[in-house]
């Protein structure tokens, strides 16, 4: 929690009461629904939730956008971002029904009133979105071409980790690629050659 209080100094009572009941949350429902790896639950606040939050820093969201959280798994980044966006809409989204099944308990538990959960495949899902946002599900190219229905601005980012000449080599020319090194938000060494991964489609 900690961390969070030094990055994000000034969020609300509520919302540091809420990133503080997270690590309660997590640890009880991974110990019946493996949602995050037995050695990395010790690193919540570090490799998942600041994680997600580099997106917080990245200036991407305005109240009132509707966000698709593809292949959210136990709900990352989409809870630790509607714990920070309170006026933006998550849809988390996972084809596993027992990681949403967590999603669901979490989000209730922490009464959070603008997530929606979905299970299903992000190739069957029905909707439009604002931005497509997922957290190394798959390739660039592979979750594009699963999601490319459901954003009505074709806007992608990712949060991912590698080198970046081969992360570029995924996408066609149509695709225009940005990036930003999440170490220049956060000084934690887990978080060198981790990146946001801004993908758009040329007009």
């Amino acid at each position: 929690m900690e961390l969070i209080r030094k990055y994000f100094p000034d969020i609300s009572v509520v919302q540091q009461e809420q990133f503080a009941a997270l690590e309660e949350q997590y640890k009880t429902w991974n110990e019946k629904i493996n949602v995050i790896s037995r050695k990395d639950i010790d690193h919540l606040y570090e490799h998942h939730i600041l994680h997600s939050l580099a997106l917080a820093k990245y200036d991407l969201f305005q109240d009132g956008m509707e966000i698709i959280d593809v292949g959210t798994g136990g709900g990352f980044p989409g809870i630790p971002l509607a714990i920070m966006f309170p006026d933006v809409k998550f849809t988390l989204l996972d084809s596993t029904a027992k990681k949403i099944h967590v999603v669901n308990e979490v989000a209730a538990a922490l009464n959070l009133k603008n997530v929606i959960s979905v299970h299903a495949r992000a190739e069957d899902h029905k909707g439009q979105y604002d931005v497509v946002i997922t957290r190394a599900v798959s390739s660039l190219k592979q979750t594009i071409a699963w999601t490319k229905h459901l954003t009505n601005k074709n806007r992608w980012i990712f949060l991912k980790g590698g080198d970046q000449r081969e992360l570029r080599k995924e996408l066609l020319p149509v695709f225009k690629i940005s990036f930003v090194a999440i170490g220049d938000y956060f000084s934690e060494e887990y978080f060198k050659e981790k990146w946001i991964v801004d993908v758009r489609k040329k007009a």
